[in-house]
Parts: structure tokens; sequence; C-alpha cells
């Protein structure tokens, strides 16, 4: 009779956990603050953990770079369903959270800009686990379909309209300039005001 040796996947320990988060958090640090060329050893010694430890977790650096902007996938996930909530609920108008929801992602990928040159650069494939990306996709659908109900965003506008223009972002330019491009791309995506 033979024995059916069946792999059984056990949650992490309390302090794998802690290490994990104390290395993408000293990744997502260290890459923005010098540049994607930083070194895994620099990285650990930011974690404050051993090197073998970062590689426990993560393999290569490209392994750790997916894990980073895997999590800033799901922030933008959760972002727009936090948006779309609020929208739902009469909390705020549509309208208003799709330019909070824009505003804050050119902030935030102002903040990941160093990371994002780096998965860029390590061949890091796609923005994160599928089902995050569906996440804010749908969310943002029913987000821009609220804006256009209420007569705010123009009927033609769609989430892959979103998108492109987040992909535009200068995200490498000061404050001031990301406020300008947000204040030059409301008119494009906008009713105008009666």
């Amino acid at each position: 009779m033979q024995e059916s040796h069946m792999s059984v996947i056990r949650p992490m320990r309390a302090d794998a956990v802690r290490n994990r988060r104390k290395i993408l958090d000293a990744a997502n640090a260290q890459i923005t603050a010098r540049g994607p060329d930083v070194g895994m050893d620099e990285i650990a010694q930011a974690a404050g953990v051993a090197v073998g430890t970062l590689y426990r977790h993560f393999p290569t650096k490209t392994d750790l770079v997916a894990a980073v902007v895997g999590e800033y996938v799901v922030a933008v996930a959760d972002d727009a369903q936090a948006s779309l909530g609020r929208a739902s609920v009469g909390t705020s108008r549509a309208v208003d959270e799709v330019v909070g929801f824009l505003s804050r992602v050119a902030e935030s990928s102002a903040d990941h800009h160093a990371v994002k040159a780096a998965a860029q650069g390590l061949g890091v494939e796609g923005h994160g686990d599928e089902s995050d990306e569906s996440r804010a996709s749908g969310a943002l659908a029913e987000l821009i379909a609220l804006a256009q109900a209420d007569g705010d965003i123009r009927t033609e506008v769609t989430v892959d309209d979103l998108y492109l223009l987040m992909a535009t972002a200068p995200t490498d330019e000061p404050a001031p300039v990301r406020q300008r491009w947000l204040d030059l791309i409301l008119p494009g995506i906008t009713t105008p005001p009666c």
C-alpha cells in the first residue's frame, strides 16, 4: 500500500509574519530612498533581519519587488472599494470620490516611483494579483457609473480611461505639478458645471 504524501500548508509563525512585514517595509523605504539598485544586504540590514531570513522569504530581488508592488495594488484596490462604499451610501458624491481616488493614486505612485522603476528593471510582470486588479476595476466601474448617473462624469468615460490617465501622472515631479496634472485632466472626464 502506497502512502499519500500530501503537503500541508501551515500558516506562518508569528515571528515569520513580523519578519516578512519588516522586510517589505524596509524594501519599500530603501528602494524609495536609495533607488532601484539598493542591495538585498542593505534591505536586510534596514529591516533588522539576517540576510538568510530575507532570502528565505524572498529568494530573489525580483520576488521581493513583486511582493512590494503587489501590496501597492492591494492598497489601490482597497482605496477604490472604500471610495465606492462612501459614494454608495451617500457619504460623499461619486465624482468627488473619483477625483479623490485619482489624486491619492498620483500621490501614492509618486511615493512608489522608485519601486516601479525597480520592478520594470527586474522584469516584474503585471502589477500584482489579478483578483486585486479585478477588485479595483470593478469598484471603479461602479463608482464611474454612479457619477455618470448623477450627471457629473461624461458618459463615455471608462475604467480604462482612468487607468490611462493614471499612467500619465507625473509621478516623478513635485506635488504642485501633480496637482496641476489633476486640474488639467478633470475637465476631460467631468461634465461642465451648469
